[in-house]
C-alpha cells in the first residue's frame, strides 16, 4: 500500500505546468527575436556550436528535480499492510482500584504503585493476550478498550491517578460489570477478569456481580493489596494523613474477607500481593490453567519512509544536469547530441540549479528525522483524523503518544482533554484542561481550555468552577459570545440551585420549630398532669378512705400517659433524617 503522509505539499505541484508555461513564452519571444536579427539558416551558420536541445533538457531535468522535492515534502510511505493473524491465548481485563486508600505506604513503594508494577510485569508476560484495562474508585470508566497493543497498555498505566476519579470510595461492583461488557463476543476463549484492591467496598453487590461475571463463562480473580494491620492515607505535597469527619486519622486496612467471597463468588481466585514477586508467579500460574483458543487479530504495521529513494534521485537529476554543458566539450566535440543553443539563458539554468541544491541541502535533515522516529505532531496529526471520524478511544492513544514525546505540547494535552470529554471521562478531562491552560500560551487557545472546563463542571452542576472557568476565559477572550452566553445561564442556574437549598433549610427549620412546639405542649400536658395528680393527692389525703377500684383506675391511667410520652419521644427522635456518610478514601 502506498501512500503520502502530508499530501497536502502536492498541491505545489501547480507550479510544475506554470514554469513550463513560463518556459514556453520565454523560448516563443526567443525565437522570434531571433527571427528580426536575420534569417535562421544563415544564423545557424553563424553560430556552429549552439544547440536546440541542450537549454530545453538542462530546463526539463531540472524542473523534473523540482517536481520529485515536492514529492519528497508529501513524505511518500510504501510497505504498509493490513494483515489479520491468528493468535492463541486469553482475553483479560484489569480492574484497578485507584480510590484515595490505594495511596497507603503498608506496601512498597506504595499500594498503587506496587499494583502499577504488578500489571506492567503482566503485560511483559503476555504474548498473544488481549488485555483491557478499567479504573475506578466511586465510579469506573475504561481506561483501555481490549486490545493486543501492549505499548499503549503500559503508556495509558502510567498516567494513572486517584485524582482522575471525581467520585472517591470503592465500587467493586460497579468495575466488575464494567468489565463484563468490555470482553469480545468470541466464545470458548478464556476471559479473566482481575481486580486489584485493597477491599474497602464501600458501595456493596460485589459477590452478586461476581457470581453473574461467572454465571456468563468469566472468572474473576481479586488480588488484595495492603496489610490487615491497615496504615494511614497520606496526602500528596503535604505531609499529613487523611482524617474522617471526627478528625481521627483514617487507617485503610485491607478487607482479606471481602476480597476471598468475591474471588471466591466469581470462580477464580484470591491472591495477597506482598513485598515480593509471590503474588505474581501465583497469578500467572491461575491464568495459565485458563482455555486459549486461536483468535483473529487485526495488526496495522508502520508505514514505512520512502523519501530516500526519491532523494537519490533528485541528486542523479542534478548531477544529470550539472554535466549536461551549454558549450559543447572539446574532447567530445565530434558526439553531437545537443548543439548550443540559448547562451543567454546560462545564468538562469546556473541560478535554478543553485537554489535546487540548497533547497535539498536544507530539507534533509528535516526529513530524515520521521524515518526513524515520528514526532509529536504526527501523532497529533493522526489523532486529529481519528477524532474527527469518531474513533476517539484511539485519537486518545495518538494524543498520549504526542505528550510522551513532548509534554509541553499544549495542543497535545487540549485535545487529549477533548477526546477524553467525548467519551465522558469527565474527571481527566478536567485535568488534562487545566494542564493545557498553564502550558499554552495563545490567548484564545487558552480561552478555549477555560470554556471547555466549564462546560464540563456546569454538566455536572458544579456551577461555582464553572462560572469562575467562564470568567477566565472571557478575560483571553471577550468576544466570545458562547462562553458569554453560558456564563449568564450557569449564574442563573446556580441561584436557582441556592434557593432550592434555602427552601429545604427552611422547610427543616420549620419542621424544628414545630417539634418544639409539640415538646412544649408535651411539656404543658405532663405539668397540667401532674398538678391534677397532686391535686387529686391533696383530695386523697383530706379523704379518709379511697376504693380499690379508682386506685387501679388511676395507676392504668398514668402508665398509658407514660407510654405516650415515651412513643412521642422516640417519634421526635426519629424525625431527622439521616445523612449517610460518604468516604472519600
Amino acid at each position: 500500500m502506498f501512500r503520502f503522509e502530508d499530501p497536502i505539499y502536492l498541491w505545489l505541484l501547480v507550479l510544475i505546468p506554470i514554469l513550463a508555461f513560463v518556459r514556453f513564452i520565454s523560448y516563443r519571444n526567443q525565437r522570434k527575436r531571433l527571427r528580426k536579427f536575420g534569417d535562421p539558416s544563415l544564423l545557424k551558420e553563424l553560430m556552429p556550436d549552439v544547440s536546440r536541445f541542450r537549454p530545453s533538457v538542462k530546463f526539463w531535468v531540472l524542473l523534473g528535480a523540482l517536481a520529485l522535492l515536492i514529492v519528497m515534502l508529501a513524505r511518500p510511505q510504501l510497505g504498509t499492510k493490513i494483515s489479520h493473524e491468528k493468535r492463541v491465548g486469553i482475553e483479560t481485563i484489569i480492574a484497578l482500584d485507584i480510590s484515595n486508600s490505594m495511596l497507603a505506604e503498608d506496601i512498597i513503594p506504595s499500594r498503587l504503585d506496587r499494583s502499577k508494577m504488578m500489571i506492567e510485569n503482566l503485560v511483559d508476560h503476555f504474548t498473544n493476550d488481549k488485555i483491557g484495562l478499567i479504573v475506578f474508585a466511586g465510579d469506573a470508566f475504561v481506561q483501555l478498550p481490549i486490545t493486543s497493543d501492549y505499548v499503549s497498555a503500559k503508556m495509558f498505566l502510567s498516567s494513572i491517578d486517584p485524582s482522575m476519579m471525581a467520585t472517591q470510595g470503592t465500587d467493586i461492583a460497579r468495575a466488575i460489570e464494567m468489565a463484563t461488557h468490555s470482553f469480545t463476543q468470541e466464545e470458548g476463549i478464556g476471559k479473566a477478569i482481575i481486580v486489584i484492591t485493597d477491599g474497602e467496598d464501600h458501595e456493596g453487590g460485589a459477590l452478586e456481580a461476581a457470581e453473574a461475571a461467572k454465571d456468563e463463562g468469566m472468572r474473576v480473580y481479586v488480588l488484595g493489596v495492603g496489610s490487615t494491620n491497615g496504615a494511614p492515607i497520606p496526602i500528596s505535597g503535604t505531609g499529613n494523613y487523611m482524617t474522617d469527619r471526627s478528625g481521627n486519622t483514617v487507617m485503610s486496612a485491607l478487607n482479606e474477607d471481602m476480597c476471598k467471597q468475591v474471588a471466591q463468588a466469581g470462580g477464580g481466585a484470591y491472591i495477597h500481593v506482598e513485598n515480593n514477586s509471590a503474588a505474581q508467579q501465583q497469578l500467572d500460574s491461575e491464568l495459565d490453567k485458563l482455555a486459549k483458543k486461536e483468535t483473529s487479530t487485526t495488526v496495522y504495521s508502520d508505514f514505512d519512509e520512502q523519501f530516500q529513494a526519491v532523494g537519490i534521485l533528485v541528486l542523479l537529476l542534478l548531477i544529470i544536469e550539472i554535466c549536461i554543458l551549454d558549450r559543447r566539450n572539446p574532447l567530445l566535440k565530434r558526439i553531437s547530441l545537443f548543439r548550443r543553443e540559448g547562451v543567454r539563458r546560462e545564468g538562469e539554468s546556473r541560478n535554478l540549479k543553485a537554489l535546487l541544491l540548497v533547497f535539498y541541502l536544507l530539507l534533509t535533515p528535516s526529513l530524515l528525522t520521521p524515518a526513524f522516529a515520528q514526532t509529536d505532531r504526527q501523532y497529533i496529526r493522526q489523532g486529529n483524523k481519528l477524532f474527527r471520524s469518531g474513533d476517539y478511544p484511539n485519537a486518545e492513544v495518538s494524543y498520549r503518544k504526542a505528550i510522551e514525546k513532548n509534554p509541553k505540547n499544549p495542543q497535545a494535552v487540549f485535545n487529549l482533554g477533548n477526546a477524553l470529554m467525548a467519551q465522558k471521562k469527565d474527571s481527566a478531562a478536567v485535568v488534562q484542561f487545566e494542564n493545557a491552560s498553564k502550558l499554552e500560551t495563545n490567548p484564545l487557545r487558552k480561552a478555549k481550555a477555560f470554556h471547555n472546563m466549564g462546560v464540563v463542571c456546569q454538566s455536572h452542576k458544579m456551577y461555582g468552577e464553572a462560572i469562575e472557568a467562564y470568567k477566565n476565559a472571557l478575560r483571553l477572550n471577550p468576544a466570545d459570545n458562547e462562553t458569554r452566553y453560558n456564563l449568564v445561564l450557569c449564574k442563573h442556574q446556580q441561584q436557582k440551585q441556592q434557593q432550592n437549598q434555602q427552601n429545604q433549610q427552611g422547610g427543616g427549620n420549620d419542621d424544628k420549630k414545630q417539634d418544639d412546639k409539640k415538646d412544649q405542649q408535651k411539656q404543658d400536658q405532663q405539668k397540667d398532669q401532674k398538678d391534677q395528680q397532686d391535686d387529686k393527692k391533696q383530695q386523697e389525703q383530706q379523704k379518709p378512705q379511697m376504693s380499690k377500684e379508682n386506685a387501679e383506675q388511676l395507676l392504668n391511667a398514668a402508665i398509658q400517659n407514660e407510654k405516650q410520652t415515651q412513643d412521642k419521644l422516640q417519634k421526635a427522635q426519629q424525625q431527622p433524617q439521616r445523612r449517610a456518610i460518604q468516604k472519600n478514601w
